[in-house]
Protein backbone atom coordinates (compact mmCIF):
# COMPACT_ATOMS: atom_id res chain seq x y z
CA UNK A 1 0.00 0.00 0.00
CA UNK A 2 1.13 3.93 -0.92
CA UNK A 3 0.51 5.88 1.63
CA UNK A 4 0.92 9.52 1.59
CA UNK A 5 1.30 11.41 5.19
CA UNK A 6 0.59 15.61 4.33
CA UNK A 7 1.41 18.41 6.19
CA UNK A 8 -1.18 21.32 5.32
CA UNK A 9 -0.26 24.52 5.63
CA UNK A 10 -1.65 27.76 7.02
CA UNK A 11 -3.28 29.24 3.90
CA UNK A 12 -2.83 31.84 1.54
CA UNK A 13 -1.71 35.07 1.22
CA UNK A 14 -3.42 37.83 -1.14
CA UNK A 15 -2.72 36.62 -4.33
CA UNK A 16 -0.27 33.64 -3.80
CA UNK A 17 0.24 30.55 -2.25
CA UNK A 18 2.16 31.02 1.24
CA UNK A 19 6.32 29.52 1.20
CA UNK A 20 6.76 29.25 4.80
CA UNK A 21 10.44 30.02 5.43
CA UNK A 22 10.61 29.14 8.74
CA UNK A 23 9.10 25.98 8.73
CA UNK A 24 10.52 22.86 10.95
CA UNK A 25 10.80 19.42 9.85
CA UNK A 26 7.01 17.46 10.64
CA UNK A 27 7.78 15.35 13.14
CA UNK A 28 4.75 13.77 13.93
CA UNK A 29 5.00 12.79 10.27
CA UNK A 30 8.26 11.44 11.11
CA UNK A 31 7.41 9.23 13.94
CA UNK A 32 3.94 7.69 11.83
CA UNK A 33 6.50 6.93 9.03
CA UNK A 34 8.81 5.19 11.20
CA UNK A 35 5.81 3.13 12.84
CA UNK A 36 4.53 1.90 9.75
CA UNK A 37 5.23 -1.88 8.41
CA UNK A 38 8.33 -2.47 5.53
CA UNK A 39 5.98 -3.34 3.23
CA UNK A 40 4.12 -0.25 2.86
CA UNK A 41 5.57 2.48 0.88
CA UNK A 42 5.28 6.17 2.44
CA UNK A 43 6.02 9.50 1.53
CA UNK A 44 5.38 12.79 2.99
CA UNK A 45 4.30 16.06 1.49
CA UNK A 46 4.85 19.34 2.89
CA UNK A 47 2.22 22.11 2.03
CA UNK A 48 4.57 24.45 2.89
CA UNK A 49 6.63 24.41 0.92
CA UNK A 50 5.84 22.15 -2.36
CA UNK A 51 2.29 21.70 -4.71
CA UNK A 52 -0.16 19.04 -3.72
CA UNK A 53 -1.68 17.85 -6.56
CA UNK A 54 -4.42 15.06 -5.77
CA UNK A 55 -4.85 14.39 -9.29
CA UNK A 56 -1.40 12.76 -10.36
CA UNK A 57 -1.63 11.11 -7.02
CA UNK A 58 -1.42 6.88 -6.67
CA UNK A 59 -1.46 6.82 -2.61
CA UNK A 60 -3.90 4.64 -1.52
CA UNK A 61 -4.33 5.75 1.96
CA UNK A 62 -3.70 9.83 2.89
CA UNK A 63 -3.25 10.94 6.29
CA UNK A 64 -3.80 14.27 6.98
CA UNK A 65 -2.11 15.82 10.72
CA UNK A 66 -4.86 19.02 11.25
CA UNK A 67 -4.11 21.89 13.61
CA UNK A 68 -7.23 24.58 14.43
CA UNK A 69 -5.01 26.83 11.86
CA UNK A 70 -4.59 24.44 9.32
CA UNK A 71 -8.28 22.89 9.63
CA UNK A 72 -9.69 24.56 6.48
CA UNK A 73 -6.34 23.62 4.23
CA UNK A 74 -6.51 20.15 4.93
CA UNK A 75 -10.20 19.86 4.66
CA UNK A 76 -9.74 21.12 1.44
CA UNK A 77 -6.51 19.00 0.63
CA UNK A 78 -9.12 15.83 2.25
CA UNK A 79 -11.63 16.87 -0.62
CA UNK A 80 -9.35 16.60 -3.04
CA UNK A 81 -8.15 12.94 -2.72
CA UNK A 82 -11.48 11.89 -1.90
CA UNK A 83 -12.64 13.40 -4.76
CA UNK A 84 -10.81 10.40 -6.45
CA UNK A 85 -11.78 7.54 -4.21
CA UNK A 86 -8.76 7.87 -2.38
CA UNK A 87 -9.43 7.26 1.33
CA UNK A 88 -8.32 9.91 3.93
CA UNK A 89 -7.50 9.93 7.59
CA UNK A 90 -7.24 13.43 9.53
CA UNK A 91 -5.57 12.75 12.89
CA UNK A 92 -3.54 15.37 15.16
CA UNK A 93 -5.02 18.06 17.73
CA UNK A 94 -8.42 19.38 15.72
CA UNK A 95 -9.71 16.05 15.46
CA UNK A 96 -9.56 15.27 18.64
CA UNK A 97 -10.38 18.44 20.18
CA UNK A 98 -13.93 18.35 17.29
CA UNK A 99 -14.47 15.14 16.21
CA UNK A 100 -17.73 15.93 14.89
CA UNK A 101 -16.92 18.32 12.47
CA UNK A 102 -13.63 16.52 11.21
CA UNK A 103 -16.14 13.33 10.51
CA UNK A 104 -17.57 15.22 7.64
CA UNK A 105 -14.59 16.01 5.22
CA UNK A 106 -12.68 12.28 6.04
CA UNK A 107 -13.18 8.64 5.38
CA UNK A 108 -11.83 8.23 9.18
CA UNK A 109 -10.33 10.30 11.57
CA UNK A 110 -7.89 9.45 14.77
CA UNK A 111 -8.54 10.66 18.29
CA UNK A 112 -5.72 11.59 20.59
CA UNK A 113 -2.35 10.06 19.83
CA UNK A 114 -1.79 7.90 17.01
CA UNK A 115 0.57 5.65 18.05
CA UNK A 116 -1.38 2.77 19.38
CA UNK A 117 -3.62 1.98 16.61
CA UNK A 118 -1.73 3.03 13.72
CA UNK A 119 -1.00 -0.07 12.40
CA UNK A 120 -5.01 -1.29 13.23
CA UNK A 121 -5.73 1.38 10.81
CA UNK A 122 -3.50 0.54 8.49
CA UNK A 123 -4.31 -3.20 8.68
CA UNK A 124 -7.88 -2.08 8.04
CA UNK A 125 -7.28 0.23 5.44
CA UNK A 126 -5.61 -2.72 3.12
CA UNK A 127 -8.52 -4.43 3.83
CA UNK A 128 -10.86 -2.21 2.73
CA UNK A 129 -12.90 -1.75 5.90
CA UNK A 130 -11.74 1.69 7.36
CA UNK A 131 -13.47 2.17 10.52
CA UNK A 132 -14.89 5.84 11.04
CA UNK A 133 -13.11 6.54 14.35
CA UNK A 134 -9.86 5.48 16.09
CA UNK A 135 -8.67 6.61 19.39
CA UNK A 136 -5.65 6.41 20.95
CA UNK A 137 -4.75 5.64 24.07
CA UNK A 138 -2.76 7.63 26.02
CA UNK A 139 0.77 6.64 26.72
CA UNK A 140 4.73 6.81 26.20
CA UNK A 141 5.40 8.54 23.39
CA UNK A 142 6.85 6.76 20.19
CA UNK A 143 8.05 3.90 22.20
CA UNK A 144 11.08 2.25 21.14
CA UNK A 145 10.56 4.27 17.71
CA UNK A 146 13.18 6.80 15.72
CA UNK A 147 10.92 9.04 13.55
CA UNK A 148 12.37 8.34 9.59
CA UNK A 149 13.98 11.27 9.30
CA UNK A 150 15.40 10.42 6.14
CA UNK A 151 11.96 11.79 4.39
CA UNK A 152 12.69 15.08 5.58
CA UNK A 153 15.72 15.80 2.82
CA UNK A 154 15.45 17.83 0.53
CA UNK A 155 12.54 20.15 1.69
CA UNK A 156 14.28 23.02 3.11
CA UNK A 157 13.57 22.80 6.71
CA UNK A 158 15.45 25.01 8.95
CA UNK A 159 18.62 23.45 10.69
CA UNK A 160 17.69 22.36 14.09
CA UNK A 161 16.18 18.74 14.89
CA UNK A 162 12.67 18.46 16.48
CA UNK A 163 12.37 15.57 18.88
CA UNK A 164 9.85 14.82 21.79
CA UNK A 165 10.53 13.75 25.18
CA UNK A 166 7.00 14.62 26.63
CA UNK A 167 3.67 15.42 26.21
CA UNK A 168 0.90 17.22 27.98
CA UNK A 169 1.28 19.58 30.81
CA UNK A 170 -0.15 19.55 33.99
CA UNK A 171 -1.24 23.24 34.72
CA UNK A 172 -4.76 24.33 33.41
CA UNK A 173 -4.82 27.68 32.12
CA UNK A 174 -8.03 28.43 30.49
CA UNK A 175 -6.91 29.29 26.90
CA UNK A 176 -4.35 26.75 26.58
CA UNK A 177 -5.84 23.61 23.85
CA UNK A 178 -2.81 21.37 25.02
CA UNK A 179 -4.61 20.98 28.32
CA UNK A 180 -8.11 20.03 27.11
CA UNK A 181 -6.35 17.74 24.27
CA UNK A 182 -3.62 15.93 27.16
CA UNK A 183 -6.74 16.46 29.85
CA UNK A 184 -3.67 17.78 32.26
CA UNK A 185 -1.64 14.66 32.24
CA UNK A 186 1.68 13.99 31.40
CA UNK A 187 3.69 11.10 29.52
CA UNK A 188 7.34 10.86 28.49
CA UNK A 189 10.04 8.69 27.49
CA UNK A 190 12.93 7.56 29.41
CA UNK A 191 16.09 9.34 29.02
CA UNK A 192 18.21 6.54 27.58
CA UNK A 193 15.42 6.94 24.48
CA UNK A 194 16.31 10.23 23.93
CA UNK A 195 20.06 9.32 24.08
CA UNK A 196 19.84 6.43 21.29
CA UNK A 197 18.00 8.68 18.93
CA UNK A 198 20.31 11.95 18.96
CA UNK A 199 23.47 9.06 18.99
CA UNK A 200 22.15 7.18 16.19
CA UNK A 201 20.75 10.08 13.79
CA UNK A 202 23.77 12.05 14.39
CA UNK A 203 21.86 15.20 16.29
CA UNK A 204 23.60 18.06 17.15
CA UNK A 205 20.80 21.05 17.91
CA UNK A 206 17.76 20.10 18.99
CA UNK A 207 14.81 21.48 19.31
CA UNK A 208 12.36 19.83 22.02
CA UNK A 209 8.87 20.00 21.17
CA UNK A 210 7.43 19.38 24.43
CA UNK A 211 4.32 21.95 25.96
CA UNK A 212 6.32 22.14 28.84
CA UNK A 213 9.98 19.88 29.02
CA UNK A 214 10.59 20.54 33.14
CA UNK A 215 6.71 20.08 33.87
CA UNK A 216 7.80 16.69 35.67
CA UNK A 217 11.30 18.00 37.45
CA UNK A 218 12.27 14.81 38.89
CA UNK A 219 12.16 13.86 35.02
CA UNK A 220 13.61 16.54 33.38
CA UNK A 221 16.61 16.23 35.82
CA UNK A 222 17.16 12.70 34.40
CA UNK A 223 16.94 13.80 30.90
CA UNK A 224 19.48 16.80 31.39
CA UNK A 225 21.91 14.16 33.44
CA UNK A 226 21.97 11.89 30.21
CA UNK A 227 22.63 15.11 27.82
CA UNK A 228 25.56 16.43 29.34
CA UNK A 229 28.27 13.92 27.80
CA UNK A 230 26.27 14.40 24.79
CA UNK A 231 27.74 17.97 23.78
CA UNK A 232 24.21 19.29 22.16
CA UNK A 233 22.99 22.41 22.01
CA UNK A 234 19.07 22.44 22.41
CA UNK A 235 15.87 24.92 22.80
CA UNK A 236 12.20 24.06 24.44
CA UNK A 237 9.67 25.10 26.16
CA UNK A 238 8.82 25.88 29.85
CA UNK A 239 7.37 27.65 32.75
CA UNK A 240 8.85 30.17 34.26
CA UNK A 241 8.55 28.56 37.71
CA UNK A 242 11.88 26.23 36.96
CA UNK A 243 14.35 29.23 38.04
CA UNK A 244 13.72 28.00 42.07
CA UNK A 245 14.90 24.98 41.15
CA UNK A 246 18.80 25.55 41.43
CA UNK A 247 19.60 21.94 40.85
CA UNK A 248 17.31 21.93 37.66
CA UNK A 249 19.17 24.97 36.34
CA UNK A 250 22.35 23.95 36.83
CA UNK A 251 22.01 20.89 34.99
CA UNK A 252 19.68 22.18 32.17
CA UNK A 253 23.12 24.86 31.27
CA UNK A 254 25.39 21.89 31.37
CA UNK A 255 23.23 19.66 29.43
CA UNK A 256 23.48 22.29 26.73
CA UNK A 257 20.29 24.52 27.05
CA UNK A 258 20.87 27.60 25.25
CA UNK A 259 17.14 29.34 26.26
CA UNK A 260 13.10 28.11 26.54
CA UNK A 261 10.41 29.56 24.78
CA UNK A 262 8.53 31.05 28.25
CA UNK A 263 5.15 31.65 28.50
CA UNK A 264 4.87 35.05 30.51
CA UNK A 265 1.73 36.19 29.19
CA UNK A 266 0.91 38.96 30.88
CA UNK A 267 2.40 41.61 33.69
CA UNK A 268 -0.52 41.70 35.47
CA UNK A 269 -1.34 39.78 38.29
CA UNK A 270 -4.91 40.20 37.87
CA UNK A 271 -4.91 38.89 34.47
CA UNK A 272 -2.69 35.37 35.54
CA UNK A 273 -5.71 34.46 37.89
CA UNK A 274 -7.71 34.97 35.35
CA UNK A 275 -6.03 33.01 32.96
CA UNK A 276 -5.56 30.37 35.61
CA UNK A 277 -1.70 30.01 35.09
CA UNK A 278 -0.48 29.18 38.16
CA UNK A 279 3.19 29.50 37.86
CA UNK A 280 3.70 32.12 36.86
CA UNK A 281 1.73 33.91 40.55
CA UNK A 282 4.96 35.54 41.05
CA UNK A 283 5.22 38.79 43.15
CA UNK A 284 7.59 41.46 41.69
CA UNK A 285 6.24 41.19 37.95
CA UNK A 286 8.87 38.55 36.95
CA UNK A 287 12.18 40.75 38.00
CA UNK A 288 13.55 37.76 40.47
CA UNK A 289 13.19 35.38 37.96
CA UNK A 290 14.68 37.00 34.92
CA UNK A 291 17.50 37.95 36.99
CA UNK A 292 18.75 34.35 37.33
CA UNK A 293 17.85 33.33 33.75
CA UNK A 294 20.37 35.87 32.87
CA UNK A 295 22.57 34.61 35.43
CA UNK A 296 22.68 31.34 33.35
CA UNK A 297 22.99 33.09 30.51
CA UNK A 298 19.98 31.51 29.20
CA UNK A 299 18.18 33.17 26.22
CA UNK A 300 14.17 34.08 26.67
CA UNK A 301 11.79 33.20 23.62
CA UNK A 302 9.16 35.37 26.06
CA UNK A 303 5.57 34.70 25.05
CA UNK A 304 2.33 36.54 25.86
CA UNK A 305 -1.36 36.08 25.15
CA UNK A 306 -3.13 39.76 24.15
CA UNK A 307 -6.84 40.56 24.73
CA UNK A 308 -7.70 39.24 27.98
CA UNK A 309 -10.87 41.03 30.16
CA UNK A 310 -8.15 42.74 32.28
CA UNK A 311 -6.31 44.01 29.05
CA UNK A 312 -6.49 47.18 28.20
CA UNK A 313 -4.61 49.57 24.74
CA UNK A 314 -2.08 50.56 27.73
CA UNK A 315 -1.66 47.56 29.20
CA UNK A 316 -0.44 46.03 26.56
CA UNK A 317 1.76 48.90 25.87
CA UNK A 318 3.40 48.63 28.81
CA UNK A 319 3.87 45.03 28.10
CA UNK A 320 6.04 46.04 25.05
CA UNK A 321 8.30 48.43 27.37
CA UNK A 322 8.54 45.36 29.92
CA UNK A 323 9.88 43.31 27.01
CA UNK A 324 11.93 45.71 25.46
CA UNK A 325 13.54 47.01 28.55
CA UNK A 326 14.62 42.67 29.19
CA UNK A 327 16.12 42.83 25.96
CA UNK A 328 14.17 39.31 24.91
CA UNK A 329 16.03 37.51 22.49
CA UNK A 330 12.88 36.62 20.71
CA UNK A 331 9.11 37.45 21.80
CA UNK A 332 5.40 36.68 20.61
CA UNK A 333 2.60 38.92 21.04
CA UNK A 334 -0.23 36.78 20.47
CA UNK A 335 -4.07 37.65 19.85
CA UNK A 336 -5.96 35.44 22.86
CA UNK A 337 -7.42 32.72 20.51
CA UNK A 338 -9.99 30.82 21.71
CA UNK A 339 -9.51 27.24 20.91
CA UNK A 340 -12.53 24.77 20.34
CA UNK A 341 -13.78 22.90 23.90
CA UNK A 342 -11.50 24.86 26.16
CA UNK A 343 -12.45 27.09 28.83
CA UNK A 344 -12.27 30.03 27.19
CA UNK A 345 -13.86 29.06 24.38
CA UNK A 346 -17.00 28.36 25.99
CA UNK A 347 -16.63 31.00 28.64
CA UNK A 348 -16.72 33.41 25.72
CA UNK A 349 -19.67 31.53 23.44
CA UNK A 350 -21.54 31.41 26.12
CA UNK A 351 -21.19 35.55 26.61
CA UNK A 352 -21.84 35.78 22.56
CA UNK A 353 -18.49 37.25 22.30
CA UNK A 354 -17.49 34.67 19.45
CA UNK A 355 -16.90 35.98 16.09
CA UNK A 356 -17.31 34.77 12.80
CA UNK A 357 -20.02 32.34 13.76
CA UNK A 358 -17.69 30.89 16.75
CA UNK A 359 -15.66 28.48 13.91
CA UNK A 360 -13.29 31.02 13.07
CA UNK A 361 -10.84 28.98 12.02
CA UNK A 362 -13.82 27.81 8.85
CA UNK A 363 -14.68 31.30 7.96
CA UNK A 364 -13.34 32.47 4.39
CA UNK A 365 -13.47 36.04 6.10
CA UNK A 366 -11.10 35.63 8.96
CA UNK A 367 -7.40 36.21 8.75
CA UNK A 368 -3.98 34.81 10.89
CA UNK A 369 -3.22 37.32 13.60
CA UNK A 370 -6.62 39.19 13.52
CA UNK A 371 -9.19 39.04 16.87
CA UNK A 372 -11.66 36.00 16.98
CA UNK A 373 -13.42 37.39 19.76
CA UNK A 374 -14.85 40.90 21.32
CA UNK A 375 -12.10 41.57 23.95
CA UNK A 376 -13.86 43.75 27.15
CA UNK A 377 -12.31 46.73 26.84
CA UNK A 378 -11.54 47.43 23.58
CA UNK A 379 -12.51 46.47 19.79
CA UNK A 380 -11.46 43.40 17.90
CA UNK A 381 -10.16 45.77 15.13
CA UNK A 382 -8.27 47.80 17.96
CA UNK A 383 -6.90 44.28 19.71
CA UNK A 384 -5.81 43.12 16.10
CA UNK A 385 -4.13 46.87 15.30
CA UNK A 386 -2.57 46.93 18.83
CA UNK A 387 -0.91 43.18 18.40
CA UNK A 388 0.59 44.11 14.75
CA UNK A 389 1.60 47.42 16.09
CA UNK A 390 3.51 45.20 18.82
CA UNK A 391 5.10 43.00 16.44
CA UNK A 392 6.10 45.82 13.77
CA UNK A 393 7.78 47.85 16.61
CA UNK A 394 9.36 44.58 18.12
CA UNK A 395 10.62 43.71 14.66
CA UNK A 396 12.32 47.22 13.61
CA UNK A 397 15.99 46.74 12.84
CA UNK A 398 16.49 49.39 15.23
CA UNK A 399 14.87 47.30 18.15
CA UNK A 400 16.30 43.98 17.10
CA UNK A 401 19.74 45.86 17.42
CA UNK A 402 18.47 47.17 20.62
CA UNK A 403 18.10 43.98 22.27
CA UNK A 404 20.98 42.72 20.64
CA UNK A 405 23.00 44.20 23.30
CA UNK A 406 22.64 42.25 26.22
CA UNK A 407 25.78 41.00 27.11
CA UNK A 408 24.66 38.17 29.53
CA UNK A 409 22.17 36.22 27.53
CA UNK A 410 22.44 37.69 23.25
CA UNK A 411 26.21 38.80 23.23
CA UNK A 412 27.22 36.25 25.83
CA UNK A 413 28.53 33.79 22.89
CA UNK A 414 29.51 34.07 19.40
CA UNK A 415 27.18 31.22 18.93
CA UNK A 416 24.33 33.13 21.05
CA UNK A 417 25.12 36.33 19.02
CA UNK A 418 24.38 34.57 15.34
CA UNK A 419 21.67 32.72 16.54
CA UNK A 420 20.03 36.22 17.65
CA UNK A 421 20.39 37.43 14.71
CA UNK A 422 19.66 34.73 12.00
CA UNK A 423 16.35 34.13 13.90
CA UNK A 424 15.61 37.43 14.27
CA UNK A 425 15.87 38.79 10.64
CA UNK A 426 13.67 35.44 9.54
CA UNK A 427 10.68 36.52 12.08
CA UNK A 428 11.12 40.04 11.08
CA UNK A 429 9.78 38.49 7.57
CA UNK A 430 7.60 35.93 8.52
CA UNK A 431 5.62 39.11 10.73
CA UNK A 432 5.10 40.52 7.60
CA UNK A 433 4.29 37.78 5.16
CA UNK A 434 1.82 36.12 7.50
CA UNK A 435 -0.18 38.91 8.72
CA UNK A 436 -3.69 38.85 7.74
CA UNK A 437 -3.61 35.73 5.66
CA UNK A 438 -6.41 34.01 4.61
CA UNK A 439 -6.90 30.41 6.03
CA UNK A 440 -6.86 27.62 3.31
CA UNK A 441 -6.39 28.30 -0.66
CA UNK A 442 -9.94 27.86 -2.41
CA UNK A 443 -11.28 31.74 -3.31
CA UNK A 444 -14.80 31.48 -1.62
Amino acid sequence: MKILLVKPNIGRSEHSLYVDEGRMEPLQLGVLAALTATKHEVSILDDRCESIDAGKSDADLVAITTETFTARRAYEISAAFRKRNIPVVLGGFHPTLLPDEAREHADSIVIGDAESVWNEMLSDACQGRLKKCYIGEPGRPQANTLPRRDLFKGKGYLPISLMQFGRGCYHACNFCAISSYFQQHHTYRPAPEIVREIKAQNLKTIFFVDDNITVNPTAAKALFRALIPLRIQWVSQASIEIVHDTELMDLMVESGCLGNVIGFESIDPATIRLMNKSPNRVSDGYEAEIAILKSYGLQAWAAFTLGHDTDTPESLQRLYDFALHHRFTFAAYNILMPYPNTPLYEQLQNENRLLYGGKWWMHPDYRFNHAAFQPSNMTADELTQIAFGLRKKWNSPGTIFKRSLDFKTNMKTLGKMLLYWKYNSLFRKETFKKQGMHFGYANR
